[in-house]
């Protein structure tokens, strides 16, 4: 399994992008910086985008990819949940600012959306993929993702403190999780719904316990502003942890 970043951050500039996955080319996880990341040649082979939640810096780039599909008279499947397909039908894809690609054209919409329940397993584009709820300020699943040679992923999305019940259902060799601001921070962080190095530090140390070990940690969503204290608090959580607990950054390749 081969795991490309195309976007490992929470704001934009011209050198770092909103969080996209790439897994084997074909399975996208996030749209936060697809079409900007990836040439129109590539962006036909997906054969599926697995969304967490409805917030823009994870859904930008599903109009303009469904534009890209319509010019080429092709489909592309999104999977998600409820509340994103609702969200993008009435603040996205609404015909006003952008045409609804999940309805249009009516025969055949380019938007093939379809809707995951978390706790059940789905087949998709070859992988087997569970949906897991993850705490955060909307309602969020992260994504354990299963190749058919066994190897596994398992992405949080963005996500605050108390993960226990979802590291009980996860057994990944590569955890794919957020720390979004640096420890000055914590307050914000709890309120939002996201994490800081300190409190990744104790999800990775629950994680253990309930598991026995902990997978090797690569970090998206970062606040690129305040990038460098939040790789030296990490520096101090890996060291502690005796982990290996790594930054992500647009053009990382991870082969597991």
């Amino acid at each position: 399994m081969l795991i490309k970043i195309l976007g490992a951050h929470n704001l934009e500039s011209k050198s770092c992008q909103c969080v996209s996955l790439l897994i084997d080319d074909v399975l996208a996880i996030e749209a936060g910086a697809l079409t900007s990341n990836l040439p129109f040649s590539a962006q036909q082979k997906l054969k599926a985008v697995l969304l967490t939640h409805q917030h823009y810096d994870h859904v930008r780039d599903v109009p303009a990819l469904g534009m890209n599909f319509l010019l080429h008279e092709n489909t592309i499947a999104i999977y998600s949940t409820r509340p994103v397909y609702e969200a993008l039908a009435a603040h996205l894809l609404n015909d006003i600012i952008y045409p609804n690609f999940m309805a249009r054209p009516p025969e055949k919409p380019i938007v093939d959306f379809k809707v995951v329940e978390p706790g059940r397993p789905e087949h998709i584009a070859g992988y087997s993929v569970l949906a897991i709820p993850v705490n955060h300020a909307v309602p969020t699943v992260g994504y354990q993702i299963t190749s058919a040679d066994g190897k596994t992923v398992f992405y949080t999305s963005d996500t605050g403190p108390g993960l226990a019940d979802c590291w009980r259902q996860v057994s990944p060799e590569l955890l794919i999780t957020e720390v979004t601001s640096p420890n000055s921070y914590e307050e914000f962080a709890r309120r939002s719904g996201h994490l800081t190095p300190a409190l990744l530090q104790q999800e990775l140390e629950c994680f253990r316990e309930l598991k026995g070990y902990i997978p090797q940690v690569v970090l998206v969503h970062m606040n690129p502003l305040s990038e460098k204290e939040t790789e030296a608090e990490i520096a101090v959580v890996a060291e502690t942890l005796n982990a290996t607990i790594r930054l992500g950054h647009e053009g990382m390749r991870i082969e597991i």
